[in-house]
């Protein structure tokens, strides 16, 4: 059976839809729009057929309600996960995303915030876990929720695509290619159909 995960970022919270930064640390809640999101693309995941025996979610609650809500779309199990946390970016919340992106390409560290290096170990040692740990969550097919930073991550030191952004309720698909003892093999990262929103041109890119 082939090796594989979805992630998918979490519906639209205020913080997006005003286009600042808002990490790890800082806790808010989806908006009214971020609900539906979030259940649109949990209803069009589910009729897609795409396997999945497990949702993991952060533990940030714009994680949590958006995971809730494709668990029980697809009736499976949630689980929570720490690793899943967007990175800490203390002094830079709030912030004007286009103001910071300059910060985060030169790969700066944000005051009182988590570095780079850090934050991309903590989300490379959640996949190893996830892929070769003892739990066997991998055979479930899981789906995973988190963050903007978190899919980042994902697709740029996991699977070789630098400078992708997912928009809120975006889905993609990971597959492994191969599994070398004690790493996390090499990933392809498949997008799954875009959000509605996104098609239409309306999904915040925040």
């Amino acid at each position: 059976m082939t090796d594989r995960f979805h992630f998918v970022r979490h519906g639209e919270t205020e913080d997006n839809r005003r286009g600042v930064r808002c990490g790890g640390d800082r806790d808010v809640p989806l908006t009214d729009r971020g609900i539906e999101q979030a259940r649109w693309e949990a209803e069009r995941f589910r009729q897609s057929g795409r396997p999945c025996g497990l949702v993991i979610v952060g533990p940030l609650q714009r994680t949590a309600v958006t995971g809730a809500v494709f668990a029980e779309t697809l009736g499976v199990p949630l689980l929570r996960r720490d690793w899943l946390r967007e990175r800490s970016l203390g002094e830079w919340n709030g912030l004007a995303i286009d103001l910071t992106r300059p910060w985060f390409a030169a790969g700066e560290t944000p005051p009182g915030g988590e570095s780079e290096g850090a934050f991309a170990a903590r989300v490379l040692d959640g996949v190893d876990e996830l892929a070769n740990g003892p739990a066997g969550l991998l055979a479930r097919r899981p789906l995973l929720v988190g963050s903007k930073g978190i899919g980042r991550i994902l697709l740029h030191r996991l699977a070789g695509r630098p400078g992708v952004e997912l928009g809120n309720c975006e889905v993609m698909a990971f597959t492994r290619l191969s599994a070398p003892p004690g790493g996390t093999g090499w990933w392809r990262c498949d997008p799954v159909e875009r959000p509605l929103e996104a098609r239409a041109g309306a999904c915040c890119p925040a």
